[in-house]
């Protein structure tokens, strides 16, 4: 398993071609960001103090975007953590592989898109922290 850190994770700008009657946004697989689209999900009417996540992928990348409103996303590659606040839509936050993921601090109406490299697959998560630990190659 190739060893990952969250300085490979980062924030990618988008298109924004601005228009006096609204502004557009676009997302292109392999263009503008570093993978093929192959699923989009969303999460909306997160509880207040709720928080999403906790766990890893061991394969897929994903690309994450407030669609609405703002949220926090907490990264950790089992050696070190990077914390991003995510606010627009004309920008989004890559996420790596093996990256243990942590969203909270959702605004009212908050809207996260999620961009997938593959088709859901639950063999494809760590949903135990330790484990994710062990697979990274850090004992706790």
């Amino acid at each position: 398993m190739v060893r990952r850190s969250v300085d490979e994770c980062r924030i990618l700008d988008l298109p924004k071609i601005c228009d006096p009657r609204g502004n557009l946004t676009f997302i292109e697989g392999e263009r503008h960001i570093p993978f093929d689209i192959r699923r989009v999900y969303y999460l909306y009417d997160v509880p207040g103090g709720s928080d999403r996540g906790s766990h890893a992928h061991r394969d897929l990348h994903q690309f994450v975007v407030a669609m609405s409103g703002s949220f926090d996303v907490e990264l950790d590659d089992g050696r070190s953590k990077k914390r991003f606040h995510l606010n627009r839509s004309y920008y989004g936050l890559y996420i790596c592989p093996m990256m243990w993921r942590q969203l909270d601090n959702f605004s009212s109406g908050a809207v996260c898109m999620v961009l997938a490299s593959e088709l859901y697959s639950e063999n494809d998560y760590v949903r135990d922290y330790k484990a994710f630990l062990d697979l990274v190659g850090r004992q706790e």
